[in-house]
């Protein structure tokens, strides 16, 4: 009895922190464009408040999307998605791959994130 005890203990926390591991550590907006060569095409997660929201919704169809701007105080960054947009205002936590558009002298123009999951902040 004492065995399967452990066996269970030990069971779930190695469940725990495998599900941990496959968590993406939340970046700032500032961190991801200074650094965008280390997280490029990577998951990536952030979290902020919508500033902006620009989306398409056909009824009766699938077809939906559009792009919303996170900003978190640091700087703000445009996420793509397939579904509904946020509305303005919300705050909210993004999971996703991060993308690069075009880059200059240096500096990214048009980095994005490709949405994979979303939170929005209980009250």
């Amino acid at each position: 009895m004492r065995n399967r005890t452990k066996l269970i203990w030990l069971s779930l926390i190695l469940m725990t922190v495998a599900f941990a591991a496959a968590c993406p550590e939340r970046k700032s907006i500032a961190d991801l464009e200074s650094n965008t060569s280390r997280y490029l095409n990577k998951e990536v997660a952030v979290a902020g408040v919508v500033k902006d929201s620009y989306g398409i919704s056909v009824p009766l169809t699938n077809i939906r999307g559009g792009v919303y701007k996170v900003d978190d105080g640091t700087g703000s960054i445009w996420v793509f998605t397939e579904n509904s947009v946020p509305t303005k205002g919300v705050e909210i936590g993004v999971k996703g791959r991060l993308q690069n558009g075009l880059s200059y002298n240096g500096k990214n123009y048009g980095l994005g994130i490709y949405e994979q999951d979303r939170r929005y902040r209980g009250k």
